[in-house]
């Protein structure tokens, strides 16, 4: 098998990321993002099949697993085809399980590929430890930060063969938030309805209500200086259900983003690196940060404070306390 990459260094499981994972007599899936697991699995079926056509593909629940199960299933048949046998939820694992896998690891049958698939946890450490002890493969599976899924757009566009811009990336982000799963749904549906570069129009059309509810695209709108848009999108927002909570949240998010920028800015990349922020959101607020002034930034955060404590029950219309405060952050943009 030729030598494979490393996943990224943000994953806290060592191993390769689920696209660049190949067959082996025993192979690891590991790490809490199903979406990545479900795929690290297909892809390896799909190998098998590709080295035979005619290979047999057997599933098994951990939690389930009743002793000498594993035995039986990759045991040679009657025409001796190969074998994929895929062991789901190890981290729910019956002892006996845990048993005949390690079992398993220690020699692994002939014409077998053996999938262990561990969502996470402390459960089933004894074989973990004897898996990575054998350097058994390792598809590392790990939740995706949210820092790190404007990369993960790129990368599922770039896999179906087309590109969006960073606007179209972001505006998805917003719109879709945090479930993989609907990410990668809504770049499928992009794809499949869509031609050409994706541009963040396209974006709104199919998810504009979508990206306004979350309360980002008000934010946005205020810190541009954009009053008239930043109000008509706050009131769609409240119109359709959304809270003024999470809204001010949203607000208040953008400007710390905005000051902690500006309290490293012109110190050099390594003071950025510093913020904890991903390189994109650094870059972004540095561009913001041009309309801004260190006294305007104040004013704002200033009313997003007063603000939260409204919508919190120092005030008897919500509504109107967030209204108030986006425009007075509109208005301090550019002093």
């Amino acid at each position: 098998m030729p030598p494979q990459r490393r996943s990224s260094a943000r994953a806290s499981t060592p191993g390769v990321a689920w696209d660049e994972i190949g067959l082996a007599p025993v192979v690891l899936v590991q790490g809490s993002e199903g979406l990545l697991a479900d795929r690290a699995v297909e892809r390896l079926v799909a190998l098998a099949r590709e080295r035979d056509p005619q290979v047999e593909v057997t599933r098994l629940d951990a939690a389930e697993y009743t002793a000498g199960a594993l035995g039986v299933v990759t045991s040679p048949s009657l025409f001796a085809e190969d074998k994929v046998v895929v062991v789901d939820g190890v981290e729910r694992a019956t002892d006996e399980l845990l048993a005949d896998a390690e079992a398993c690891v220690a020699a692994p049958p002939d014409g077998v590929v053996l999938v262990l698939r561990h969502g996470g946890g402390q459960r089933g450490k004894r074989l973990l430890d004897a898996l990575r002890a054998a350097k058994v493969p390792t598809a590392a599976c790990d939740a995706v930060a949210d820092s790190d899924k404007p990369a993960f757009v790129t990368a599922e566009l770039r896999r179906a063969g087309r590109r969006a811009d960073a606007q179209a990336v972001r505006a998805l982000v917003d719109a879709v938030g945090s479930d993989l799963r609907e990410l990668a749904a809504a770049c499928a549906q992009l794809v499949a309805d869509t031609s050409g570069l994706i541009g963040a129009d396209v974006v709104e059309r199919y998810y504009g209500g979508r990206i306004e509810a979350t309360g980002f695209r008000v934010a946005d709108a205020a810190v541009a200086g954009n009053a008239g848009q930043a109000v008509a999108l706050l009131r769609h927002a409240l119109a359709t259900g959304v809270d003024p909570v999470p809204i001010v949240a949203a607000l208040a998010m953008k400007l710390r983003a905005l000051a902690k920028v500006a309290a490293v800015r012109g110190r050099g990349a390594a003071a950025a690196r510093e913020l904890g922020m991903a390189p994109w959101q650094v870059d972004r607020a540095t561009n913001e940060l041009r309309r801004w002034t260190p006294e305007g930034l104040a004013v704002a955060i200033g009313a997003v404070a007063q603000a939260d404590a409204e919508v919190k029950g120092e005030s008897r219309d919500p509504r109107f306390a967030v209204e108030r405060a986006v425009l007075r952050i509109a208005q301090a943009s550019g002093r």
